[in-house]
C-alpha cells in the first residue's frame, strides 16, 4: 500500500531534475510570437510574388535547362583563349585584394571611433560614425561603381575603389562590434597605470580580436571575388568583363571557362582563410 506514494514521489523527483522541454508555442514566448510572425511574412512574400511554379516545373524548362548545363559542361581550353582568362584572372585577384586592403585600413579606422572601448567611454564620434559606415554599405558595388566609373572611367579601378567603399562600411561595423565586445580586464589594467588609448589598443585590445578581425577581412576578400566578378558587367574589368561578353554572345564554352575560374580564385582564397585561422588559434 506505501509504493504508491513512493513511485509518485520519485516521479516528481525525476521531473524536478529532469524538466520536460517547453511547448513549441506559448502565448507568454515573445520569441514564439517572433517566429511566427516570420512565417507568416515568408507566406505572403510566397503568396504576392506570383511566382510561376508550373513554368518552372514544366518538361520543356527541363529541356531547356538540361542543354544549357550540356554547353556548360565543354569549357573553352584554346590556349589564346586561356591566356587572356589568366589574365582576366590575375586583374580580378588584384582588384579584390586591392580593394579589400583599402577597405581595412578605412574600415579599421573608422571602427575605433564607432567603438565604446570601456564602460566610462565618452564615444562621442560613435553616432556619427556608424552612421557613415551604415550609408557606405547600403549603397551595392554596382552602384558605387557605376557612380565611379562617371570619374575614373571604365577599367578595374573603378571597381576597385567601389569595393573598397563597400566593403569598408562591413568590415567597420564588424571590426566595431569585435572591439566593444573584446575583455575588458587587460585594457582597463594598463588605464590603471596611466597608459594612454593608443597604446591600450595596441598592446590589449588589438591582440585580443586579430584573429576575429583576420576572419572577417578573408571571408570579404572571398567575397568581393565574386563581387568583382558582378562589377565586370558594368565595364569595370576582370573576370565579370570577359563573363559578361561572353554570356551576352552565348558562348557557353567561354562562360564556362570563366565561371570555372571564379571557382578555382575563391577556392584559393578559402584555403588561405582556413590556413590563417589555424595559424592564429597556434
Amino acid at each position: 500500500m506505501t509504493k504508491a506514494p513512493a513511485i509518485t514521489s520519485t516521479v516528481q523527483a525525476a521531473n524536478e531534475v529532469y524538466k520536460l522541454p517547453p511547448k513549441l508555442f506559448d502565448a507568454r514566448c515573445k520569441a514564439c510570437w517572433f517566429g511566427a510572425a516570420v512565417l507568416l511574412l515568408v507566406i505572403a512574400s510566397f503568396w504576392s510574388l506570383n511566382l510561376k511554379w508550373a513554368q518552372f516545373l514544366s518538361w520543356d524548362a527541363f529541356v531547356r535547362m538540361g542543354k544549357f548545363l550540356g554547353e556548360l559542361l565543354h569549357p573553352e581550353t584554346n590556349p589564346a583563349f586561356l591566356r587572356k582568362l589568366l589574365a582576366a584572372s590575375l586583374e580580378t585577384l588584384a582588384m579584390s585584394g586591392l580593394g579589400t586592403l583599402l577597405a581595412v585600413v578605412l574600415g579599421l579606422l573608422l571602427a575605433l571611433p564607432a567603438s565604446k572601448t570601456y564602460a566610462d567611454d565618452p564615444a562621442r564620434w560613435r553616432a556619427p560614425t556608424r552612421l557613415v559606415l551604415n550609408a557606405l554599405r547600403s549603397v551595392p558595388e554596382l552602384v558605387w561603381a557605376s557612380l565611379l566609373l562617371i570619374a575614373a572611367g571604365l577599367g578595374p579601378f573603378a571597381g576597385t575603389l567601389a569595393l573598397g567603399l563597400h566593403t569598408a562600411g562591413v568590415l567597420g561595423r564588424l571590426f566595431a562590434e569585435a572591439i566593444e565586445n573584446a575583455p575588458a580586464g587587460p585594457g582597463f589594467a594598463l588605464r590603471a597605470r596611466g597608459v594612454g588609448e593608443g597604446r591600450v589598443f595596441w598592446y590589449a585590445t588589438l591582440p585580443q580580436v586579430l584573429p576575429q578581425l583576420m576572419s572577417y577581412t578573408l571571408y570579404r576578400w572571398e567575397n568581393n571575388i565574386r563581387a568583382a566578378a558582378v562589377l565586370g558587367v558594368v565595364g569595370a574589368g576582370g573576370l565579370g568583363q570577359m563573363l559578361a561578353f561572353h554570356m551576352g554572345l552565348f558562348q557557353m564554352g567561354e562562360t564556362s571557362s570563366v565561371l570555372v575560374a571564379m571557382l578555382i580564385l575563391v577556392a584559393l582564397v578559402d584555403a588561405l582563410s582556413y590556413a590563417s585561422r589555424r595559424w592564429l588559434s597556434r
